[in-house]
């Protein structure tokens, strides 16, 4: 796990530690030393760190004016043990959707497994997107849509093969926003 890193194609757009409005503004990363992990496995030093013991994200991307964030993540999502929904949302969400961000995609290819708990905080959280507003689940694997679905994420997360089929690395941020926009707006049937 220490070798796969969050994307960095689109540093030249964006770097979460540049930006003053962003909860990672400051942070600096080393490229040598690995002190965080997953359980007994270290991981890359430039995923961050946001209070959850076994997943790790990267805002990739977030455009203030667009109203629109990717968060790429890796590890462990649990709710169960570790509430990692209550710290992602307090720690992460809430900073960003207080400077207008209600457009969410989360990246979850790197995300092994998912624990859930109750809703709560996911029904906070599209409450608060308003009706402008969107969260999308990206290429999660399949056991943890399963495990998204027994909870009724499905009710707060937008999810399925027509997202997945997006070959998000080839896109740049805004031209991501563009298609998902179009494809919520088919999708809602507005």
């Amino acid at each position: 796990m220490h070798m796969i890193e969050p994307y960095y194609s689109w540093r030249n757009l964006y770097i979460a530690s540049d930006d003053e409005l962003s909860p990672f503004y400051g942070t600096e990363y080393s490229e040598f030393e690995f002190t965080n992990q997953i359980y007994d496995h270290l991981i890359h030093p430039q995923w961050d760190d946001f209070g959850s013991n076994t997943l790790f994200i990267k805002v990739l991307f977030c455009d203030y004016e667009m109203g629109f964030a990717i968060i790429e993540m890796i590890g462990e999502w649990n709710d169960c043990l570790y509430n990692d929904v209550m710290h992602l949302k307090r720690n992460i969400i809430e900073s960003l959707s207080e400077n207008g961000v209600e457009k969410f995609l989360l990246i979850g290819e790197n995300v092994l497994n998912f624990h859930g708990s109750d809703d709560c905080y996911y029904e906070e959280w599209f409450d608060e997107v308003g009706e402008e507003g969107w969260i999308v689940a990206m290429n999660f694997r399949e056991h943890v849509i399963d495990e998204f679905k027994s909870i009724g994420l499905d009710n707060y997360i937008l999810w399925g093969e027509s997202y997945d089929a997006i070959n998000w690395r080839t896109f740049t941020p805004e031209n991501i926003h563009k298609k998902l926009e179009s494809d919520i707006t088919k999708r809602l049937g507005m």
